[in-house]
């Protein structure tokens, strides 16, 4: 697998790239779309080449990412395809692949500070996004006696902090686990 990945990469140049594209999101939120387009532009591709090395400066977003969040009546469903095996992938694969360990009788790390909040505000507004952003599928909604609920899969957990950052009312308390569990990331 890392034969097919690794040309794509190499071809992306996506670690060289990364110091490139540090201001894109903050630039179009702090901007607007016009004019932090353009600055995207300038930055990305005028600047790197004409002085051949990263911009100097950095731009910060002023509003928090979950501000973002748009209600779920104003935005269009997204039908995903099926993960092809080649460039994309299952999450449960994914997950399996980082390494993750945790022991299995530590306390979860990820806590919600209202239980009530997801299915109270969350899911009429948002659809509850948790089960969209997070990368490594650590939140679901199941039906439990023919309510929704929010069920945490802790272990899958890669420690992004994902759900710290987006969580739209900041429910979501992120500890480090106990034992040093988590992602190999040495072994990625």
């Amino acid at each position: 697998m890392r034969r097919i990945i690794k040309p794509y990469l190499k071809r992306l140049g996506s670690i060289k790239n990364s110091a490139t594209h540090k201001n894109f999101g903050a630039n179009l939120h702090r901007f607007g779309e016009p004019l932090g387009g353009m600055l995207n532009v300038l930055e990305q591709n005028v600047w790197t080449r004409l002085f051949k090395r990263p911009i100097p400066w950095t731009v910060t977003d002023t509003n928090d990412d979950h501000s973002h969040l748009a209600h779920k009546a104003s935005v269009p469903s997204i039908s995903y395809p099926k993960p092809d095996g080649v460039l994309s992938f299952d999450k449960p694969s994914s997950v399996y692949l980082s390494g993750t360990q945790h022991e299995e009788n530590q306390p979860c790390h990820l806590q919600l500070l209202d239980v009530n909040m997801v299915t109270d505000s969350h899911i009429p507004q948002f659809d509850e996004p948790s089960q969209r952003y997070c990368p490594a599928g650590v939140y679901e909604i199941i039906e439990v006696e023919g309510r929704k609920q929010l069920q945490i899969n802790a272990t899958n957990c890669l420690h992004c902090k994902t759900c710290d950052i987006k969580d739209p009312s900041a429910n979501i308390k992120w500890t480090p686990p106990e034992g040093g569990g988590g992602p190999n990331y040495q072994a990625m």
